[in-house]
């Protein structure tokens, strides 16, 4: 084991050693101008013409004496002996200013609190420090002030990504509803069973309700009292519901039929339902129109079933 330990010290020092004697370059590739550093041959050819691929984040690439020679007699230059050259991606810290930016101009929340509490700690490539909001976590809770995962990129070398981490809290002025009673599934929701309150809270990070529109809605899920009411607890109520009376219209060319059938599905407006003639048993589908209103499709190729 203290082997095993010695060794992988002695091999990291070796590994960071290498990694200081390595000329440090940008982009994705590396260049004839990159070469020319340190074998001067190379200053009589383009030092925009790229040789290969720069190396990925703590990578290195080494170019031996053979394959200098090779690249000379490519460029019709007289390389002469030369050492190997190492190259590496040039790197630096991740700058916590430029995490903080990012992350705000993703939250798109302009007076919302974002504390960093630790990030990355490992140097990056010089890029474009990406946060998006679909890739930050939220507390099992809005009211937990704690910390959260928020996964990020350095953009470089045109569209290379080098994935990093932080750890934030956010808060933001929130306006939420929170139930006075226990909302059960089914129940349409009136002012009275919810108050409106502002807090400093982990924002929402899609769009939500108008507290003004929830009276009106439908209660999807249990909602114990004392809780917030979100966007995923209601929806918008039906306009044909289950076991309706619903009155259906056929047209087809210039004749038009009018009567009574029972809905046996729910919908809204634009959404295709069953209905049943009350009269033949038949079942068939129609298309909400309005409340408690339906049409037949073009066809009719239900009324036959």
């Amino acid at each position: 084991m203290i082997f095993r330990t010695v060794f992988g010290l002695g091999f990291t020092m070796l590994c960071a050693h290498a990694q200081v004697n390595c000329l440090p370059v940008e982009g994705d590739q590396i260049l004839v101008g990159d070469l020319a550093r340190t074998a001067p041959a190379f200053a009589a050819v383009s030092p925009t013409i790229p040789i290969a691929p720069s190396p990925l984040p703590g990578g290195t690439r080494v170019f031996s004496s053979a394959e200098l020679q090779a690249l000379g007699s490519r460029f019709s230059v007289r390389v002469g002996a030369t050492a190997d050259i190492c190259f590496r991606l040039n790197t630096g810290p991740l700058s916590r200013e430029s995490v903080l930016v990012a992350m705000r101009d993703a939250l798109q929340i302009p007076d919302a609190e974002v504390q960093l509490v630790e990030m990355s700690p490992f140097p990056v490539p010089h890029g474009r420090v990406e946060f998006l909001r679909e890739r930050l976590s939220t507390p099992p809770s809005a009211t937990q002030n704690i910390p959260v995962l928020w996964r990020g990129d350095v953009v470089y070398a045109g569209s290379r990504r080098y994935a990093i981490w932080a750890k934030v809290r956010i808060t933001a002025a929130t306006t939420r509803a929170t139930a006075i009673e226990n909302l059960k599934p089914g129940m349409t929701i009136n002012s009275g069973q919810f108050r409106i309150e502002q807090v400093d809270a982990f924002p929402p990070l899609k769009p939500r309700i108008a507290v003004d529109k929830i009276s009106g809605l439908v209660v999807r899920r249990l909602v114990p009292i004392g809780a917030q009411i979100t966007n995923d607890d209601l929806a918008v109520p039906s306009d044909v519901a289950r076991g309706d009376a619903v009155h259906i219209e056929v047209k087809i060319g210039g004749a038009h039929l009018a009567f009574s059938a029972r809905a046996e599905s729910a919908g809204r407006v634009g959404e295709l339902i069953t209905v049943r003639n009350p009269e033949s048993k038949r079942a068939f589908s129609a298309r909400v129109q309005g409340k408690d209103t339906a049409v037949v499709e073009l066809g009719g190729a239900g009324l036959s079933q």
